[in-house]
Parts: structure tokens; sequence; C-alpha cells
């Protein structure tokens, strides 16, 4: 399967419809006909189902381009937020600002991740939060012995009690926030880094319990139990962590330090059995972008278009990475992501793509299948819905072009509620504006399009009426306005199955 895939074709032709089948088909490493073969035979049921655990898995994620979407969203931005100081207080309500990853930057990181073993001796859980503990200050300390030596991390603040809750007064001695990340935020399985000095860690560690109070100590009594992966090294995160040091603050995430990060660590400290814990990750991943022909390819894209192509992954030979403007973070598509794009050809033909993104595409075209419709018995009538649909598609195309005809899509709702009232409901909510649309200005062809030139008048949808200029305007002996007609909506007809079937009959 190409890695960059986009489905072009007219309104309601499954286009979004097949990218559950393309996606599935990618995530399980299967030929699409073979998806396909199951969909005939088992029903869209399964495989819809599997993709909406592949999502809740996180390897499948949606997006829709539109015109005001940009690359902040996409790739990273710049917002506001409310100041807190990180270390120590609340916010006072002063506001500062942040480094965003997008959507998309956030699934590449994702899927550039390492898989944690769901069963791993080490108890790491999925998706752990990696944290920065200073364990009595920096370098070597009595609290620091302690931990290494009883497998736990303590912090202090003492003062608070063993309890602190919304009536506990912070404001001499601070440490509100710190004392919050260690009780409540902290989880079972989550990473902990502990402070040598502002640039290097001296310990990994797997957080294995809950909060404890060691009224035993004399001071730092408040605790969590970790299994140590390493100690007593010295690892440099300088650079890691965004070429920011780190502070003397008790507790905080360190989110510029990825899972694959703490891997490089213990291979390079030969962390054992605790390696194996953490493997590269080899599942793939889906990017859906809907309505890709509507974003302003230069600006979500920037200079990253060159990264999406096949031969610039991340793992092959022509591997690139990028530093990203804003955060001076280099960047990265890996090689198990797959871009998966939808575009409207009657919003925008191919020929009129962004060139770049163009190239770095392979192009799946969707088109109208009248074949799936087949007929219906409505009041015990026949009506031929895919002679009907291919009628008026080859009209189109005459009238106008093949990217402008109408998807089956439209009509499925008449296959499963076969009723009068259902198919004059699409007919008069949902084809005659999409041809309106498409012919603006001219419901001539509109008229053309339904077969109502050739229908008796109460079976025309768009009826034309000649407009007698004399009695609406008075004399125009000076005036030669020519011949005026006016184009209304015959609802009558919406009722009247015949109207239907004179669409397509000789």
């Amino acid at each position: 399967m190409d890695k960059n895939i986009i489905l072009h074709g007219p309104p309601g032709t499954g286009k979004t419809y097949h990218t559950v089948l393309y996606a599935v088909a990618i995530i399980e490493n299967k030929p699409l006909d073979v998806v396909i073969q199951e969909l005939k035979t088992d029903g869209f049921d399964g495989i819809k189902a599997r993709y909406e655990e592949y999502k809740e898995e996180g390897q499948i994620a949606l997006t829709t381009f539109h015109p005001s979407y940009g690359y902040e969203e996409f790739i990273e931005g710049i917002k506001p937020r409310l100041l807190s100081e990180e270390q120590s207080t609340p916010s006072n309500g002063e506001v500062g600002y942040e480094i965003v990853p997008g959507v998309f930057k956030r699934f590449c990181d994702k899927a550039g991740q390492p898989v944690i073993e769901a069963s791993n001796d080490y108890g790491i859980r999925q998706n752990p939060t990696i944290w920065k503990v200073s364990l009595g200050g920096s370098k070597d300390n009595p609290v620091k012995r302690d931990g290494f030596a009883n497998n736990r991390i303590r912090i202090g603040w003492d003062m608070y009690g063993e309890h602190v809750d919304e009536e506990t007064d912070y404001k001499t001695n601070g440490g509100e926030m710190i004392i919050k990340r260690f009780i409540n935020e902290m989880r079972r399985g989550d990473i902990v880094l502990t402070l040598h000095d502002e640039e290097t860690i001296d310990a990994i560690g797997v957080v294995t319990g809950e909060y404890a109070w060691l009224s035993q100590m004399e001071e730092y009594k408040r605790s969590r139990p970790v299994r140590w992966l390493v100690k007593d090294i010295r690892e440099n995160i300088y650079e890691l962590n965004g070429n920011k040091v780190m502070t003397l603050g008790s507790v905080y995430r360190l989110n510029r330090i990825t899972l694959a990060d703490v891997q490089g660590m213990l291979q390079r400290h030969h962390a054992g059995q605790a390696e194996k814990a953490i493997h590269r990750n080899d599942r793939n991943y889906v990017f859906i972008i809907d309505e890709i022909n509507r974003g302003n390819i230069s600006k979500l894209f920037g200079e990253l278009i060159t990264l999406i192509e096949p031969s610039k992954r991340l793992g092959m030979q022509e591997a690139r990475e990028l530093t990203l403007p804003y955060s001076q973070e280099p960047f990265g598509v890996p090689a198990n992501v797959y871009l998966l794009g939808t575009m409207n050809t009657a919003d925008r033909s191919i020929s009129r793509l962004d060139t770049a993104l163009r190239r770095r595409f392979a192009f799946s075209e969707v088109m109208p299948d009248p074949n799936c419709l087949g007929a219906v018995e409505i009041n015990g009538e026949q009506l031929n819905l895919s002679a009907m649909l291919a009628a008026m598609n080859e009209r189109i195309e005459v009238l106008y072009d093949r990217e402008h005809t109408i998807g089956h899509a439209y009509l499925i709702p008449v296959l499963k509620e076969r009723s009068l009232e259902k198919l004059g409901h699409v007919f008069e909510h949902a084809i005659i504006p999409l041809l309106q649309e498409y012919f603006y200005d001219d419901d001539s062809k509109v008229r053309l399009v339904l077969g109502d030139n050739r229908k008796p008048a109460a079976e025309q949808f768009v009826v034309e009426e000649k407009v007698n200029a004399g009695a609406l305007f008075g004399d125009l002996e000076e005036e030669d306005l020519g011949e005026f007609v006016r184009y209304r909506i015959n609802r009558s007809a919406f009722a009247r199955l015949s109207a239907y079937v004179q669409i397509y009959s000789r």
C-alpha cells in the first residue's frame, strides 16, 4: 500500500466510507482486496468495529482541512495560558505563552514512540508520564541514598501534615502544585528521572505504588515506592530537554522527554531486562485528512512537505528531520505513518491541486457506482435506481463533466426505507439543490438532467414557465426585453413515482 493516498471523486461516492476499508487494511497489513471481500461476505459492521478499536487505541486519527486551518493547528503553534509558578504556587491570573504540538505532530510522536509490553515485569504503564524528581535537592545526599537503597522517592513540605485539602493554606511556604502532582497526578507505572544537577540525571525508576506518609522519618515524609531501572548514572539530558536546564522544583513533568529518549538512556546504561519491556513500534498508523483539497497546503505543511515522502521517512536510507520553528525540536515522519486523504472533485479538480502535494500522493478514483443500488419496489411498482442514477450522470457528463456527477450514496437511504416519501425527500433536499449548485443560474440544464424536458408538466420536478412581459410591465414599445422564462420547483411531482421512472425510460 502506498504511504500517501488521496481518494478523489464526486460527492456521495463513499470516499469517507472507503477510508475505513483502507485504514483497516493498512493497520492489519492486508491487501485491500481481502478487506473488500470481507465486506462482501460479512458486511461492514465488523470492519467498522475494528476501525473504531484502532481509533480508540490511537492508531487512527482524523482531521478535516478548511481554508482557515493552519500550521499552528496541524504541526505546532504558540498558545496563551494562565501562568503558574511551575514548581510552587497556582496561577495568579497572569497570561503566558506555551508551544503546543498540533494534531499531526502529536500523531507522529505517538507512532514513533516505543511500545511497552502490556505484561512487563517492571510495572511500566501504557503512555506513562515522565517526571523529574529532586530527592533532597541535587548531587548526592542522604535523602537520595535512602531512596536508592529502599526503592522509594521522597519529598518534603511536612509542615502541612499527611493530608492536604482545599482548606490548606500554602501562602507562607508554597509547594501547592508540587504536592498535588506528587499525590494526585503521579500514577503507578509512570517514569521518574532524578535530578543530579541542572543538566544531568542520576537514576531512572518506575512508580510502583500509591502515595504514603512515612511518619518514622524526621523529614521528607511524603513518599512513593519505585523500582529503579538504573541508578548512580550520569546522563546529560540538556539537549533532549529542548536545551533547557532543570530547576530545583521537586516534581514536574518533563514534557520534552519522550519514551524513546528513555529507551535510549536504558540501552546506553545497559539496563538489562528493562530494555526488553520497551521495544520498537512496528504497528502501522493511519492519519486521515478529510477534504484535503480545501486546505492551503503550503501554509499547513510549510517546509515539512518533503518529510512525508516515503524515502524521507524516519528509518529510511534517505531519512530527514527538520527543526521546527517554534519549539526548535527536530521532527520527522515515522515510516509506519500512512496518510490517507479524501477530496471532492466537485470542489476542485486534481489538476488544480498544489503541485508539491500532487507529486507526493498516489491517487485512487472513487466514482459513482449505480450498480450497487439495483431496483426497489415502491407502492407495488418497480423503480430502477441504478438506471435512474446512470441516466442522470450520463447527462451531467455531457452538460458539465464527470467530476460533477452524483454519487450513489445519495440514494442509499431509499434502499433502506423504500418509500415515496423518502425518495421525494432525497430529491427535494439533496439531489436538486446539488444540481442547482452545479448549474448555477441555469435551471434549464437541471431540467435536462432530470428529463423534465420530455415529461408531462405534472411530473416535472423543475417547471419552466413563460412570463408575459406585457402584462408584467405594461406597454414596452420602446423596450425589447425579449422572452422571459422563470423556473419553479413542482413539489407535487415528488409524490409521483412515474416522475422518477421517466428520468431513465426512453
